[in-house]
């Protein structure tokens, strides 16, 4: 999935295309990060999504946008997606939650996916932490992303799971936006990452959204939908099917 914003978009906004991957990361140990999921159509991986609830995941809305959610295969605890890995949990989408996503801009590009069951939790497969409502993160902080992503823009989508560290760069970035850099190298997300986290400090502080200049370009940063300006949304769609599914 790629997509370019209109040239009227802020200047520093250029030439954005949906993110897909990671260029210049490396292999994850296995299952080190338990609350990665793949979105896959027809046994193929497509996007990265967070799992935030036994039978909630986070993802990007441009992910979901113009695609039949009934179609969509949501995979947790998976490592290496061209093996059969009995760490694997697997369900349908039952229900899809947006926030005004404009997906000419990309703007609030985030959506909640409601499971058509529970995850059972253990060692691979567990739930993340989202920051409270308005708890950003700064300039300079050290973060990372992972994916299964392309390694660069003409090669294959990874078979196992990627991560890199990446830098935030606020004063690069759009208000609407967390971006992260990787200095002084070309690295960063690309095609296929799109809807995976940016983890800072053992929190969701963002979901890959988009990348400027082409993939890994080392002068644009790449671009996140900023959970903690989302936090109370995620929450209350949590918290009010969880309150609809107990007894009474």
């Amino acid at each position: 999935m790629s997509v370019r914003l209109g040239q009227k978009e802020d200047a520093r906004m250029a030439g954005p295309a949906l993110a897909s991957e990671i260029v210049g990361g490396r292999s994850a140990r296995p299952h080190a990060w338990p609350f990665m999921v793949s979105l896959q159509r027809r046994g193929g991986h497509f996007c990265g999504a967070t799992l935030i609830a036994p039978n909630f995941v986070l993802s990007a809305a441009h992910c979901m946008n113009g695609v039949n959610f009934r179609s969509v295969q949501v995979v947790l605890g998976a490592h290496n997606l061209k093996r059969r890995e009995r760490t694997r949990q697997t369900f349908a989408i039952q229900r899809v939650f947006e926030n005004g996503f404009d997906p000419i801009f990309l703007l609030n590009d985030i959506v909640v996916l409601q499971l058509n069951g529970s995850a059972t939790i253990n060692k691979n497969v567990q739930v993340a932490r989202l920051p409270a409502q308005g708890d950003g993160v700064g300039n300079g902080a050290r973060c990372l992303v992972i994916g299964w992503g392309r390694l660069g823009t003409h090669r294959r989508l990874s078979r196992v799971l990627q991560q890199l560290n990446v830098t935030v760069v606020t004063s690069l970035c759009r208000s609407s936006n967390v971006c992260t850099l990787v200095r002084r190298r070309q690295a960063g997300i690309c095609f296929g990452d799109s809807g995976g986290p940016l983890i800072c400090n053992g929190l969701v502080q963002g979901v890959d959204s988009f990348v400027r200049g082409g993939c890994a370009s080392g002068v644009y940063p790449d671009g996140f939908a900023p959970v903690a300006q989302f936090s109370d949304w995620v929450n209350s769609i949590i918290h009010a099917r969880d309150l609809m599914d107990r007894p009474r």
